[in-house]
């Protein structure tokens, strides 16, 4: 069956991430985590945090578009010095980016509403402890806020 991506799928989605304690939803085209080709959606609210990471694999690069609202992209040296940040936004000059499989990379909502698609290679493995930023704090971790205060400051 089709399935349309309307707004009114990015709008549910999105009330569906305000209400999640992490503030992001996605929701999956594929099957199952096995799948080899892995697309989604992910609805992310601002002050949600996303652990810097990387994926090792060559064949895990990702390709990100911003469907709705605008989206902070930060790229990361193996030590955690800022090495590239950019704005995408559904409609605006940039609104998607390919990352390169082995670049430490993070997402920041900079909107109320945004969501975007994503689409890499499966099948789904959960992020090796090589693969998470040493230098970021852990999801949860009391470093977080002042941390997402710091990445935030970029797009100022």
């Amino acid at each position: 069956m089709i399935t349309p991506l309307d707004q009114q799928l990015l709008q549910k989605l999105s009330l569906e991430a305000i209400e999640s304690p992490r503030r992001r939803k996605n929701r999956n085209f594929h099957e199952n985590s096995e799948a080899q080709a892995h697309r989604l959606l992910n609805a992310i609210e601002p002050n949600s945090y996303v652990r810097p990471h990387k994926h090792n694999d060559p064949n895990k690069g990702e390709t990100i578009i911003c469907l709705s609202g605008k989206l902070g992209l930060i790229v990361f040296d193996s030590t955690g010095n800022v090495e590239q940040q950019l704005t995408l936004e559904a409609g605006g000059k940039t609104v998607g980016v390919d990352i390169p499989y082995g670049i430490f990379h993070t997402v920041l909502a900079l909107k109320n509403g945004t969501v975007f698609f994503e689409a890499k290679a499966g099948p789904f493995v959960p992020i090796k402890t090589e693969e998470q930023a040493p230098w970021a704090p852990v999801e949860g971790d009391d470093l977080v806020t002042s941390y997402l205060t710091t990445l935030y400051a970029l797009f100022d």
